[in-house]
């Protein structure tokens, strides 16, 4: 099963719309990837136009940014203490932008899509 992003061939009343094409490849998309905190493992995805997209799909470095003395150093996530973009991911270890995660420096805030970029960001907040 694939992911699409074309019409859905429905009315927003629930009636069926017939649609004037079929599917097409420019429409596909793929499943969400969800890294987690582990050994690091990498996929490269092709996009369209035949570039490629690193994801990360599990991490155990942060590069941390500290804000006081200018530095940029690569510690070890320790856990997840929180996740904005859904409680559940908290409970899960899952790494997304905006999640909170303890490492060996302090309290920090993933600022990279890891999942996206293929690299974890964060600016330390304690």
């Amino acid at each position: 099963m694939s992911v699409w992003h074309g019409e859905s061939g429905r009315k927003p009343t629930g009636g069926k719309i017939r649609l004037a094409k079929k599917k097409r490849k420019y429409e596909l998309g793929n499943f969400p990837v969800y890294p987690t905190i582990g050994e690091e493992d990498r996929i490269k995805v092709r996009t369209k136009g035949g570039n490629e997209k690193i994801k990360l799909t599990s991490l155990s470095f942060v590069n941390v940014i500290d804000t006081k003395n200018k530095t940029v150093k690569k510690v070890k996530i320790l856990d997840v203490v929180s996740n904005p973009a859904n409680p559940d991911f908290a409970r899960r270890k899952i790494i997304t932008r905006g999640a909170i995660v303890n490492t060996e420096l302090g309290r920090a805030k993933i600022t990279s899509r890891p999942s996206q970029h293929g690299i974890a960001n964060a600016i330390l907040i304690e």
